[in-house]
């Protein structure tokens, strides 16, 4: 070894030394950072007492997510049952969301009556509501940065980083299962925006420029749609490189001296690429692309990666017909990944239970349906039982992917 080679050697280990050394003398650990983006279900529309559902399942894994998420031995199945049955009570007593048996009644003392009992359920709904809300978690290790269409906040992760204040998404369930599976403090960065695709919104650089079809391009905005192809991939990392320039803003355990990883990157989206034949059949080629550029994007070139297969259509044979699913499916399994990236069927955890109320008619069974649902299909019902157990799998598969 010559002189310059000693001392850059010299220098090299000396550095490695000190941080070696202020790591011992602060007992920081190094800052874990979890990226989630996509589309609406990634924003998440699930009303925070739906994770109540839970309580409805025999399943020890739904019994041990309740541990995870809930704090508050009070609640039960049979706390559940008996609200079901008072929402039950409230539908028959009002007509559902109409209030049509109560709108049919001639003015009198009667009405007034059944109007005054309607309201007193009515705050016992409410408070039932505000009772499991209450009862969620938030973490002292796990903090998050979030943008969910127009609600963004940051802070503890807890309820509330939805579509609003009173709505979870995967990021719930997700970040509470990661904190028991590593050590030291955790950031999760999540970007999402309902109703984008990945072949034009999210469009990484690699899947080159977007063509545009003969609609757009007898229209008069053509420079503007080549302009705003890929816009919120854009959107996403302007985002993302943001917090990374102030962590300490971010996490008050991020420690300079011992850094941070960016330690995986979950993705869930797809259905806006359903629509369209060319979206459809670009999304495999596209997904590859996309883990491609984010990868570069970061430095990170063998970054844990999971895909959250769309499964709207509830039963895997439904989700088997679904080019958009297949393509995602097919993505995870590309060679060069070697086991980095995962697929994670969200189906299998779909609200059978939720499904089962919304099918009865939801604006006559209003309240009962409002006790375990709190959106449409397609959005997975709005179902908080749907969502802390998809978290959790996207937890168990990034877990894999890192231990690959």
């Amino acid at each position: 070894m010559n002189m310059i080679g000693f001392r850059v050697r010299a220098r090299y280990l000396a550095t490695v030394a000190a941080l070696f050394c202020a790591t011992a003398v602060s007992g920081a650990e190094k800052l874990s950072i979890f990226i989630l983006a996509g589309q609406s279900n990634m924003v998440g529309h699930a009303r925070a007492h739906t994770i109540a559902t839970l309580y409805a399942s025999d399943n020890p894994r739904d019994k041990e997510l309740l541990n995870l998420v809930i704090n508050n031995d009070s609640l039960s199945r049979d706390v559940l049952e008996t609200q079901l049955k008072r929402a039950r009570q409230l539908d028959a007593l009002t007509g559902g969301i109409s209030n049509s048996k109560i709108k049919e009644l001639e003015e009198g003392a009667r009405k007034a009556e059944l109007e005054k009992k309607v309201a007193a359920m009515k705050e016992g709904h409410q408070a039932y509501k505000d009772l499991i809300a209450s009862s969620c978690k938030s973490s002292d290790r796990v903090y998050i940065t979030s943008i969910a269409d127009r609600n963004k906040k940051a802070g503890k992760l807890g309820i509330g980083y939805g579509a609003d204040a009173s709505k979870i998404g995967p990021e719930f369930g997700f970040g509470l299962s990661m904190a028991e599976k590593i050590s030291g403090p955790i950031l999760v960065i999540k970007t999402s925006w309902g109703g984008k695709s990945l072949n034009y919104n999210f469009r990484p650089p690699s899947a080159g420029e977007y063509k545009l079809n003969d609609k757009e391009l007898a229209g008069e905005n053509v420079e503007e749609i080549r302009e705003n192809a890929g816009l919120n991939y854009r959107m996403m990392n302007e985002a993302i490189q943001e917090v990374l320039g102030n962590l300490k803003e971010n996490h008050p355990d991020y420690d300079v001296r011992t850094g941070f990883e960016i330690a995986g990157f979950v993705w869930f989206q797809g259905f806006n690429d359903q629509f369209s034949p060319e979206f459809r059949e670009n999304y495999e080629a596209n997904m590859v692309n996309f883990i491609r550029d984010i990868r570069a994007e970061y430095e990170e070139p063998e970054l844990p990666f999971v895909i959250g297969v769309l499964g709207t259509g509830r039963t895997k044979e439904k989700v088997d017909e679904n080019a958009v699913s297949v393509g995602q499916r097919a993505a995870a399994r590309a060679i060069e990944f070697n086991g980095r990236v995962a697929s994670v069927e969200s189906y299998k955890d779909y609200s059978l239970y939720s499904h089962a109320v919304f099918e009865k008619g939801w604006p006559e069974h209003f309240h009962e349906w409002d006790t375990v649902g709190s959106d449409r299909p397609y959005h997975y019902l709005g179902s908080g039982a749907f969502f802390v157990r998809l978290g959790a799998s996207f937890a168990e598969a990034m877990e894999a992917c890192m231990n690959n």
